[in-house]
Protein backbone atom coordinates (compact mmCIF):
# COMPACT_ATOMS: atom_id res chain seq x y z
CA UNK A 1 0.00 0.00 0.00
CA UNK A 2 1.78 3.27 -1.31
CA UNK A 3 1.75 5.99 1.68
CA UNK A 4 -0.23 9.11 0.73
CA UNK A 5 2.07 11.57 2.50
CA UNK A 6 5.65 10.33 0.78
CA UNK A 7 6.60 13.07 -1.08
CA UNK A 8 9.86 11.58 -1.89
CA UNK A 9 10.06 12.22 -5.90
CA UNK A 10 8.57 14.93 -8.07
CA UNK A 11 5.69 12.30 -9.56
CA UNK A 12 4.69 11.65 -5.39
CA UNK A 13 4.88 15.20 -4.57
CA UNK A 14 2.75 16.11 -7.91
CA UNK A 15 -0.34 13.50 -6.55
CA UNK A 16 -0.42 14.90 -3.07
CA UNK A 17 -0.70 18.32 -4.31
CA UNK A 18 -3.11 17.29 -6.77
CA UNK A 19 -5.05 15.58 -3.93
CA UNK A 20 -4.80 18.75 -2.14
CA UNK A 21 -6.25 21.42 -4.67
CA UNK A 22 -9.18 18.62 -5.04
CA UNK A 23 -10.18 18.70 -1.12
CA UNK A 24 -9.93 22.57 -1.20
CA UNK A 25 -12.17 22.82 -4.60
CA UNK A 26 -14.74 20.48 -2.29
CA UNK A 27 -14.98 22.71 0.61
CA UNK A 28 -15.17 26.20 -1.72
CA UNK A 29 -17.61 24.14 -3.38
CA UNK A 30 -19.74 23.40 -0.16
CA UNK A 31 -19.10 27.24 0.86
CA UNK A 32 -20.62 27.75 -2.37
CA UNK A 33 -23.40 26.26 -1.32
CA UNK A 34 -24.09 27.90 2.12
CA UNK A 35 -23.47 31.41 0.39
CA UNK A 36 -25.91 30.87 -3.16
CA UNK A 37 -28.48 28.64 -1.47
CA UNK A 38 -28.61 29.45 1.77
CA UNK A 39 -27.43 32.99 1.95
CA UNK A 40 -24.59 33.12 4.25
CA UNK A 41 -22.69 35.90 2.13
CA UNK A 42 -19.46 35.06 4.31
CA UNK A 43 -19.60 31.53 3.44
CA UNK A 44 -16.89 31.76 1.05
CA UNK A 45 -14.34 34.06 2.53
CA UNK A 46 -11.63 31.62 4.18
CA UNK A 47 -12.95 28.04 1.75
CA UNK A 48 -12.01 31.08 -1.20
CA UNK A 49 -9.05 32.13 0.64
CA UNK A 50 -7.82 28.55 1.68
CA UNK A 51 -8.46 27.50 -2.16
CA UNK A 52 -6.30 29.88 -3.89
CA UNK A 53 -3.61 30.35 -1.84
CA UNK A 54 -3.34 26.52 -0.33
CA UNK A 55 -4.65 24.58 -3.24
CA UNK A 56 -4.33 26.73 -6.01
CA UNK A 57 -1.54 28.42 -6.68
CA UNK A 58 0.68 25.08 -4.98
CA UNK A 59 -0.82 22.94 -7.86
CA UNK A 60 0.33 25.04 -10.63
CA UNK A 61 3.68 25.77 -8.99
CA UNK A 62 3.94 22.04 -8.52
CA UNK A 63 2.96 21.29 -11.63
CA UNK A 64 5.32 23.20 -13.61
CA UNK A 65 8.27 21.88 -11.43
CA UNK A 66 7.04 18.45 -11.90
CA UNK A 67 7.04 19.20 -15.97
CA UNK A 68 10.66 20.26 -15.92
CA UNK A 69 11.65 17.32 -13.87
CA UNK A 70 9.76 14.25 -15.64
CA UNK A 71 10.35 16.30 -19.14
CA UNK A 72 6.59 16.74 -19.94
CA UNK A 73 5.95 17.90 -23.32
CA UNK A 74 3.85 21.53 -23.50
CA UNK A 75 0.61 19.95 -23.97
CA UNK A 76 1.33 17.72 -21.13
CA UNK A 77 2.02 20.31 -19.24
CA UNK A 78 -0.97 22.75 -20.73
CA UNK A 79 -2.97 20.01 -19.84
CA UNK A 80 -1.86 19.99 -15.99
CA UNK A 81 -2.39 23.28 -15.56
CA UNK A 82 -5.81 23.71 -17.11
CA UNK A 83 -7.29 20.62 -14.23
CA UNK A 84 -6.53 23.31 -11.99
CA UNK A 85 -9.91 25.02 -13.34
CA UNK A 86 -12.89 22.84 -12.82
CA UNK A 87 -13.30 21.23 -9.77
CA UNK A 88 -11.79 17.97 -9.37
CA UNK A 89 -9.98 18.18 -12.30
CA UNK A 90 -6.53 17.35 -10.78
CA UNK A 91 -7.55 14.10 -9.61
CA UNK A 92 -8.68 13.43 -13.42
CA UNK A 93 -5.43 14.48 -14.71
CA UNK A 94 -3.44 12.65 -12.35
CA UNK A 95 -5.02 9.35 -13.19
CA UNK A 96 -5.07 10.10 -16.56
CA UNK A 97 -1.01 10.56 -16.62
CA UNK A 98 -0.22 7.73 -14.30
CA UNK A 99 -2.29 5.53 -16.86
CA UNK A 100 -0.15 6.77 -20.14
CA UNK A 101 3.36 7.08 -18.08
CA UNK A 102 3.81 10.33 -17.58
CA UNK A 103 4.30 10.05 -13.76
CA UNK A 104 7.86 8.43 -13.29
CA UNK A 105 7.61 5.72 -11.34
CA UNK A 106 3.81 5.77 -10.13
CA UNK A 107 3.28 4.96 -14.08
CA UNK A 108 5.66 2.22 -13.85
CA UNK A 109 3.84 -1.42 -14.58
CA UNK A 110 4.30 -3.37 -10.89
CA UNK A 111 6.81 -5.98 -11.51
CA UNK A 112 7.20 -10.22 -10.64
CA UNK A 113 9.21 -8.72 -8.04
CA UNK A 114 7.19 -5.97 -6.26
CA UNK A 115 4.42 -8.07 -6.37
CA UNK A 116 5.89 -10.79 -4.45
CA UNK A 117 6.96 -7.95 -2.14
CA UNK A 118 4.17 -7.26 -1.00
CA UNK A 119 2.16 -10.74 -0.30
Amino acid sequence: MTNILDVSTPAKRFRLIAIWEAVTWLALLIAMFFKWVLGYEEAIAIPGMVHGVAGFIPFVLIALLTALSLKWDLKTTFLALVSSVPPFGTIVFERWAVRTGRLGELSAPATREDVTATV
